[in-house]
């Protein structure tokens, strides 16, 4: 499928919904949808580098996302450790660059060892940079944001009148990243879920009523191609 590649989004974020939906219509625990899913993922963000994307932040667990039931968050907790010892080899060698975006101090030793040694071992790495929103919700990135900039302006570096939208962006775990010019959620549901209420706030979105694990490269030229369509305005005439 053919899109214009001059107009290209610089970054998509995705709400990776319906992994459990799609496991129990085909019979199956959560954990297979879950798995199934991280299989998608891959071939989404290897296609989006391929095809010369930038950015790519998707939703993997959020702060909500600990009140499912314990075997639940156990099994998914295991398999992000897993997903990400593993795929650090191959995103490396594709030249893919990992960040994880959330509160990571909560975390297992085990998980932020992972975590650390995954970013490490991408960080120079030129390709799309991947964003995986680990424990992350956007209230609570809002509310670090805020007491780090009360921090520095209770410690005199900086003064009321410094706090500018770059200020409160540059202390957002997306410092230095351009916001998503597009939104993609999956499943057909119709709300942010608390995903990056800052950095959305200009986004088109484009909301797919097919489950993750049936997503595909084609959905994703269909995506852009649609993003192509729109007329971005930011609030002008």
């Amino acid at each position: 499928m053919e899109f214009n590649k001059e107009d290209m989004p610089k970054h998509i974020a995705i709400i990776m919904d319906g992994n459990r939906r799609w496991a129990k219509a085909k019979g199956k625990p959560a954990s297979f949808g879950h798995k199934e899913g991280a299989k998608t993922l891959e071939k989404i963000v290897r296609y989006a580098n391929k095809i010369g994307l930038e950015h790519i932040t998707v939703y993997a667990f959020s702060t909500e996302n600990w009140k499912r039931a314990e075997e639940e968050v156990k099994a998914l907790m295991m398999l992000l450790q897993s997903y990400l010892d593993d795929y650090s080899k191959r995103a490396d060698s594709e030249n893919i660059k990992v960040k994880i975006l959330g509160d990571v101090s909560v975390l297992s030793e085990g998980m932020q060892k992972s975590i650390k040694n995954c970013m490490e071992r991408t960080k120079n790495n030129t390709g799309v940079v991947f964003n995986i929103a680990l424990n992350y919700g956007g209230r609570d990135e809002l509310i670090k944001a805020i007491k780090n900039i009360a921090t520095q302006v209770k410690n005199g570096e900086i003064q009321v009148d410094d706090i500018t939208e770059e200020l409160v962006s540059n202390n957002l775990y997306t410092k230095g990243q351009p916001d998503p010019d597009l939104l993609i959620r999956t499943s057909g549901e119709i709300r942010l879920s608390n995903f990056l209420p800052w950095q959305l706030v200009y986004s088109e979105f484009l909301f797919i009523d097919k489950y993750w694990p049936d997503f595909e490269e084609e959905d994703l030229d269909k995506a852009i191609i649609e993003y192509q369509k729109r007329t971005r305005k930011f609030g002008a005439n």
